[in-house]
Formats: C-alpha cells, sequence, structure tokens
C-alpha cells in the first residue's frame, strides 16, 4: 500500500545561536511520546541522538517504527536533519527475563492488587536511564530526555517527577558528571501531547505521529485509526483515542 504524502513542514528553524550547545540523547521507542520528545529536543539543542532498548517487549514493532520515524523526521524538516545524530539499539532482553508482564508476556492486561496495571515492568524506566547515562557519557552527551508523564499515566512509579529528580543526582553523584534528565511531557495531557507535536512541527509532524509511531501495547498495526494504527483497546490506545479527541474538540473550538 503507498503511503498517503505527508503535509508539508511549517515550522520556522531556530538560529544556531539560540540553541543548546549541549549533546542531547532522546530515550526513543518509536511511539507518539517519545517522538514529541524527539522533536522537543531537536528544536532546542546542537546535537540529538537517540537510544532504544530491545527488553523482550511484546509490542516490539515498536522497535521497527524508529527508524521510520527518524528518517521521515529528517526528510520533513531540513532544518533539524543536520542536528539528528546516530541511533543506537540496547539489547536489555534480560530484563523480560526477570518481569512477568503483559509487556512482555502473552496474557490478558488487567488490574493487580496493587492498583497497577500488570503493563508494570519493575524497575524500567531505571534502568532505561541508567543506560542511557552510560551511553551519554561515552558519547559526550549530558542530557537525558525521556517521555515520561504524571499526568495521563497508569500510576507507574517510576514515571513521576520525583522518581526522575532523585535519579538524576543518583546519576550525577555516580558518573561525577552532571547529567539532566528532562521530561518535556511530564505535566502535560495526552492532549497536550498531540498540541505540542503540531506546535513544534505542524501537520507534518502530527502526520508522522499518526502514520509511523507505534503505542498499542498489543503490537498490533492492521487497522488505522484517525490518531493511527493500534488494537484500539488496550490502555495505550484508549489513552490515545481520548487525548486524540479532546484535541480535536479543543481545535474545534478555538
Amino acid at each position: 500500500m503507498t503511503d498517503p504524502v505527508a503535509p508539508s513542514a511549517s515550522t520556522q528553524p531556530a538560529q544556531l545561536s539560540d540553541l543548546d550547545p549541549r549533546t542531547a540523547l532522546v530515550v526513543f521507542s518509536g511511539g507518539q511520546d517519545s517522538t514529541a520528545c524527539l522533536a522537543w529536543a531537536l528544536e532546542r539543542y546542537a546535537h540529538v541522538e537517540t537510544v532504544g532498548f530491545d527488553y523482550g517487549q511484546r509490542h516490539r514493532v515498536e522497535l521497527h517504527c524508529r527508524s521510520r520515524v527518524r528518517s521521515e523526521i529528517t526528510r520533513e524538516f531540513p532544518q533539524w536533519a543536520p542536528r539528528l545524530g546516530s541511533d543506537h539499539l540496547l539489547d536489555l532482553r534480560l530484563l523480560g527475563q526477570l518481569s512477568d508482564t503483559a509487556l512482555t508476556e502473552t496474557r490478558a492486561i488487567t488490574m493487580q492488587a496493587n492498583g497497577l496495571p500488570n503493563t508494570f515492568v519493575p524497575g524500567r524506566n531505571l534502568l532505561f536511564l541508567n543506560f542511557a547515562a552510560s551511553l551519554a557519557y561515552r558519547r559526550g552527551a549530558s542530557v537525558l530526555v525521556g517521555g515520561m508523564c504524571e499526568t495521563d499515566y497508569s500510576g507507574y512509579p517510576d514515571c513521576r517527577d520525583n522518581t526522575l529528580k532523585a535519579l538524576q543526582v543518583a546519576i550525577s553523584l555516580g558518573m561525577d558528571t552532571p547529567m539532566t534528565i528532562e521530561t518535556p511531557l511530564m505535566w502535560l495531557t495526552k492532549a497536550q501531547t498531540w498540541a505540542l507535536s503540531a506546535e513544534l512541527g505542524g501537520e507534518a509532524l502530527t502526520w508522522i505521529v499518526k502514520e509511523h509511531t507505534h503505542t498499542c501495547y498489543l503490537g498490533d498495526r492492521s487497522v488505522r485509526h484517525a490518531w493511527g494504527y493500534g488494537c484500539g483497546q488496550c490502555p495505550a490506545c484508549k489513552l490515545r483515542l481520548e487525548g486524540y479527541e479532546a484535541w480535536e474538540a479543543s481545535r474545534a473550538g478555538a
């Protein structure tokens, strides 16, 4: 099937003198949130690299979406292309062996007695950011960017702002070098995340999010909805749908 034509990008390039000279490393899954974070970083930092993790996730199709999203961003946003550097994919399949969750095993998604959905992979974000920090140290990067959010989320404790602030201190002390963890989506609803992407990249970035990112926990890309591909029933799809509808409603009422 031929891909639909992307709308033209409309953002104005930032002046080089306005960019933060540091190198940023974006934790990039290939999903909606990490794509918004990648655009956010490209608009602010002189050099940006990406890192992804193969942890035996059930929705591992996201790993294939990563390279397509990067290539589409490079093609649609020539002002960002020179700033987008290397991509790194790290093997963390041991995490899948240690965890017992609906993200790494084929099972129904349910709520647990502790109030968390069984999609929670204990320590996932802690490990992601520690490995990202080790890579950043070697690559000369001092900023880590992640799509963790405490507003529209499933209650995961490793997405909370205080968790990540504590981790930033621990990483900086443990590596004896300042390391900043940026979470641009921390206080945004999913509707506001859609709005942020549109603000950063206009219709072109919104199109990339719909066509090429992946969020569905079941890894389903058989159905194209107005908001993108997914099963439409898992918590990730429902959250993305609700956010999209709220964003569309806000635009209609503007």
